[in-house]
């Protein structure tokens, strides 16, 4: 599984101002390690421009049963069976794409994490939690990054159904921007399903679609 890079930055200044300004030319944090951004072409939604469509909101209602929780990261409640639960949804994608022992440590250790929150998709018909996605909280921006989950043949949409709650989360918490991680492949095109959807196209931000399906397909 490669990714699209066209440059790379490792940063030490971690301060709000400076991980959104990166954000705006285009990087993204990694898990590759602490302070490591790639250039990529990013995809975002500008939430002043997102209202959820009849789509999102059919998506939303299969959701019901999930509630969304936000925890800190370093996340004191992880457990062995959280690394398992991510290293076999990564193994469709190639082997050692995710590590348990890496999972591990972008989770427990803030020396070698750029990452510091931890969404927590819980079924309240069982209080299991069901789905989890590594992100970055900064005063503007929400990075909705590497979700994983529980695989269910009754809930085929669970993937779509995360990423639509954490928007509304993200537009409800007053952030101006929620980053979706990057457009690489033709399988990438159903995030351009939401309203105020933006991609980076190496040196600026845009919102027309066209080009970017030519490139995806």
């Amino acid at each position: 599984m490669t990714y699209l890079n066209w440059d790379t930055k490792i940063v030490t200044d971690f301060s709000d101002k400076n991980i959104e300004n990166l954000y705006e030319e285009g990087y993204v944090f990694t898990r590759v390690g602490k302070g490591v951004m790639n250039k990529t072409r990013s995809f975002r939604i500008d939430l002043s421009k997102y209202e959820a469509s009849s789509e999102n909101r059919r998506i939303l209602r299969k959701s019901e049963h999930l509630s969304l929780m936000i925890e800190t990261i370093p996340y004191d409640k992880y457990t062995w069976q959280i690394g398992r639960l991510a290293k076999k949804f990564y193994e469709k994608f190639g082997d050692r794409v995710f590590t348990a022992n890496k999972i591990r440590e972008v989770l427990t250790d803030e020396k070698k994490s750029n990452w510091n929150r931890l969404s927590v998709f819980v079924d309240v018909r069982d209080r299991l939690a069901v789905g989890f996605a590594i992100s970055l909280k900064t005063e503007n921006l929400i990075h909705y990054s590497y979700p994983f989950y529980i695989e269910d043949q009754r809930e085929s949409s669970r993937g779509l159904c995360m990423m639509t709650m954490a928007i509304e989360w993200a537009k409800t918490s007053g952030k101006k921007y929620i980053y979706l991680g990057s457009l690489q492949r033709p399988s990438d095109s159903y995030k351009l399903q939401f309203a105020g959807g933006e991609w980076f196209d190496g040196k600026k931000w845009r919102s027309d679609y066209e080009p970017l399906k030519e490139v995806l397909r």
